[in-house]
Formats: structure tokens, C-alpha cells, sequence
């Protein structure tokens, strides 16, 4: 690690005009990524600004509209058991605690989420090419071990994962995340935040240089009926998904009348298409109809030698997981859901 400046901000406005005076720093928060990448010698940061002493980023508070807004310095841990997420958004609740540990969940932030690196292996060794560590320098995952990798929207400059689990349920439920900066406010749809690889993979995200996340608002539909998040994984406890499923459903009767799905663990960014969930409205909830809507979704999915097995783990984990949400409480511990 080098050695480094330090400020505690006390506004988002200092906050940001601190950052912008050097060319190499960071805000600080839970630090649960930001550290880790930085033991790792992957970033090098001139400036740390500290930005756990902004109070209008440390709340969750209703809006006028009916939605929730989530600060930025919310703690994941905090948010999954706050009492409006548990019985308004009870699907980000669940993907929240089926992410990390609780220990980083106590630290880690919901802005902090949203702003994680990927997990792939040669992104962390220093000795292999990774376009997104070094640009032009090659991907070795394309042709290395590839098991955990993208499976859909990679390109062949890059084939990493975004890891987040919150943030596949934030794409079902179509948050928007407001950021402050240089130039003002501005307020970015979730589904336009975070990138695909295309030829720029070391850009995980739309934010600027200097830019900062101050809060994530949910809008008023959250699903409370009828959801489900999923994940595949290869332990039950702290690890990343293979794939990952977010399901919210209205119904009326056994009619889907809206649908949400967005999958993690299989591209870039959390992935979701609006085909597939058009494709849902007006037809009975039934494996035949999610099995055509996975058909969809997985449209143009791409294996690499090791990790083929997920294009049709995707498509089982979307039927299973479309059923579990006509039955929220088969995700109890011991039960068994209803297929």
C-alpha cells in the first residue's frame, strides 16, 4: 500500500470539491472493497476522503411518492432488518442476506454495494492480462479458467461477473441511484448505471471522476406479495453466485399481470430483459410460461470451456425461482418449494 493523504468531510459538497484535487483518490465508507483491492496493490489512491460523517446519507426516510429512499451510508446489515424494507421490499432483504457475511454486512454500505469490483481471479493476480486492471493488456479468462465468468453482454476485451447480490434485486425493482458531483445532481435509472464491457471494460459504471452515490430511491411497487431471489452458488455461506435469480410478481389469480426478473452472476452488470418480462403479462404462472421467458432472457448466451453449464443452470434457476415467488414462504429455512 502507499502512503496517502486523509480527510474527513463533513457535507457531500466538500466531499466532492476534496476528491477533485487529486487525479488519484477515493471516498471512503465501509472500505469492505476499496481496502481489500488496495492490499492487493490494484489501486493506489493519493487521497482517501472520509465520508461517514454526512448525516443525509446515513437514513432511510418514505418519500412524498410513496417509495423509499435508502442513503448511501446505510449499512447492508441495517438495511436487510429495517422494518419498511423487510415488509415493503422483502426481496432486496433477501438478496441482501444472501450476500457476504455478516460481519462485511455491518460495514459495507449501500452506496459502497453498488460501486463493488469483480471477483475474477486474474482481475486480483497481478501477474496475468486483464483489460479491466490494465487496458490492452489482454483478458487471460477468456482462455484460462473461466467456470465463475460472463455468460451473456461480454465482449472479447472482457468476460468478468459483477458480483453484487443487492444489486440484482435493485435492478428487478428498478431503483434509481442519485449522485452529486462537480456539475451538479443527477439522478441515473438503475438499469443505466452500470456497464457492459463493450471495448472500456476497466469502466464498471456511468459515474464520472468525482462523482458521488448519496442515496438509492425504490419506487412504490416492491413486490411484497409474490417473490423470490435465488442464488446457485458453490457453498451455502460466503460466496459469490454462480447464477442468481430476482423474481417480483403481481398476479391476479394465477395471472401474471407484472413481472421482474433480473439475473446476477452471468454478465458485466445485473442482468435483466423487459422481453422476456412482456412476454409474461397476461399468462398463467406456470414452469412452461418461466420456461419460455428463460428462453428469452438467455437469448445470445455465450459459454467459454469452463463455464457452458450455467446458460442452462440460468434457465432452471428462472422456472424454479418464478415458482418460489407464488409461495414466498417456501424460502423459510427446511421448506421445500412448490414446483
Amino acid at each position: 500500500m502507499n502512503s496517502f493523504a486523509f480527510l474527513r468531510a463533513e457535507t457531500a459538497s466538500e466531499a466532492v470539491k476534496a476528491l477533485n484535487t487529486k487525479a488519484q483518490a477515493a471516498f471512503i465508507a465501509g472500505g469492505t472493497n476499496l481496502i481489500d483491492i488496495w492490499k492487493y496493490n490494484l489501486t493506489h489512491p493519493e487521497l482517501l476522503v472520509d465520508i461517514n460523517r454526512l448525516a443525509d446519507c446515513r437514513a432511510i426516510i418514505e418519500k412524498a411518492d410513496g417509495g423509499l429512499r435508502l442513503g448511501a451510508l446505510v449499512t447492508n446489515a441495517d438495511t436487510a432488518y429495517h422494518p419498511l424494507i423487510e415488509s415493503r421490499y422483502p426481496l432486496l432483504s433477501k438478496a441482501i442476506l444472501a450476500g457476504a457475511s455478516a460481519q462485511i454486512r455491518n460495514m459495507a454500505t449501500d452506496g459502497g454495494n453498488l460501486l463493488q469490483r469483480t471477483r475474477c481471479y486474474y482481475f486480483y493476480d497481478a501477474n496475468a492480462p486483464c483489460n479491466k486492471r490494465v487496458s490492452g493488456s489482454g483478458c487471460a479468462a477468456i482462455n484460462g479458467y473461466n467456470r465463475i465468468h460472463a455468460i451473456l453482454g461480454a465482449s472479447e476485451h472482457c468476460i468478468a461477473v459483477f458480483p453484487s447480490d443487492m444489486c440484482v434485486a435493485l435492478a428487478a425493482l428498478a431503483a434509481v441511484v442519485n449522485v452529486t458531483g462537480p456539475n451538479g445532481d443527477r439522478n441515473i435509472a438503475f438499469a443505466d448505471f452500470h456497464r457492459l464491457p463493450g471495448d472500456q471494460p476497466e469502466r464498471d459504471n456511468n459515474l464520472q471522476y468525482g462523482e458521488l452515490i448519496t442515496s438509492i430511491d425504490l419506487p412504490v411497487k416492491g413486490f411484497e406479495q409474490n417473490y423470490s431471489y435465488l442464488k446457485l452458488r458453490d457453498r451455502q455461506s460466503y460466496a459469490f453466485a454462480l447464477v442468481s435469480v430476482a423474481t417480483g410478481l403481481e398476479l391476479d389469480g394465477d395471472v401474471i399481470t407484472e413481472a421482474r426478473i433480473a439475473l446476477g452472476g452471468v454478465a458485466h452488470k445485473p442482468w435483466r430483459a423487459k422481453e422476456a418480462e412482456e412476454l409474461l403479462k397476461g399468462k398463467p404462472a406456470t414452469p412452461e410460461n418461466f420456461a419460455k421467458a428463460a428462453a428469452v432472457i438467455l437469448q445470445g448466451a455465450k459459454g467459454y470451456k469452463h463455464n457452458s453449464f450455467k446458460i442452462e443452470l440460468a434457465k432452471r434457476a428462472i422456472i424454479r425461482n418464478g415458482m418460489m415467488a407464488l409461495h414466498p414462504q417456501s424460502q423459510r429455512p427446511g421448506a421445500q418449494p412448490s414446483l
